[in-house]
């Protein structure tokens, strides 16, 4: 969803994006290469980045991880987050939705050590990063039509995961296509997939792109 990211920024609104491990280990990665090619993608993208520190390949659905996600909703005070669609065969993936859910009624606890005011997000919007080979099915989609290059920059920022294994280049062209369809779907050129589990509440038609 880095088309939307970089939109939202650019429309003003204070984007956090939360890394909840370093993604370590990898094949051609290290913790310092890592930190820099995340720093320069949130540079790329206009937002602020925040690494939570659970182990990659680890993350587990508990308490404790609920909670710490929990705790950076109230510190930002999100009133929208974005987390991954559940369907997924990446255990890390899994878990990570399954925390953010939970993390969401945690933040908005009284009477509970986490740090910030409670808060209750308005809005969980799912966005598609599954390592299935699913096809989106998407109750919306984000015109990213201004906002190809700037993805595109921010996921080859990633050199250790995207330019140097061979095997990963065409993820970028995939993305690039799979983006481009969406966009037909709305009548744009370039679009980005979302899921909702909730009705999406509209105070109008002006909004919307028409194919």
């Amino acid at each position: 969803m880095g088309g939307t990211i970089a939109r939202l920024a650019a429309q003003g609104h204070d984007v956090l994006l939360l890394d909840m491990t370093n993604g370590e280990p990898t094949p051609h990665g290290s913790v310092p290469q890592r930190e820099k090619e995340w720093t320069e993608a949130a540079r790329i993208l206009g937002v602020q980045r925040r690494l939570l520190g659970l182990v990659n390949r680890e993350v587990q659905h508990d308490l404790e991880s609920r909670h710490r996600v929990a705790g950076v909703i109230r510190e930002h005070q999100a009133s929208i987050v974005f987390l991954p669609f559940p369907e997924d065969a990446h255990p890390d993936h899994r878990a990570t939705t399954r925390i953010v859910e939970d993390a969401r009624f945690d933040a908005k606890l009284s009477k509970i050590d986490l740090p910030g005011e409670p808060i209750y997000p308005r809005w969980m919007i799912y966005y598609y990063c599954t390592h299935l080979r699913h096809v989106a099915n998407p109750r919306f989609c984000i015109d990213i039509t201004d906002q190809i290059e700037i993805k595109q920059q921010a996921i080859l920022a990633y050199a250790s995961q995207f330019v140097v294994p061979e095997k990963n280049r065409r993820v970028v062209g995939w993305l690039r296509d799979m983006n481009s369809y969406m966009g037909s779907r709305i009548g744009t050129t370039y679009a980005e997939p979302f899921f909702l589990t909730e009705p999406l509440g509209l105070d109008g038609l002006d909004g919307l792109v028409m194919g």
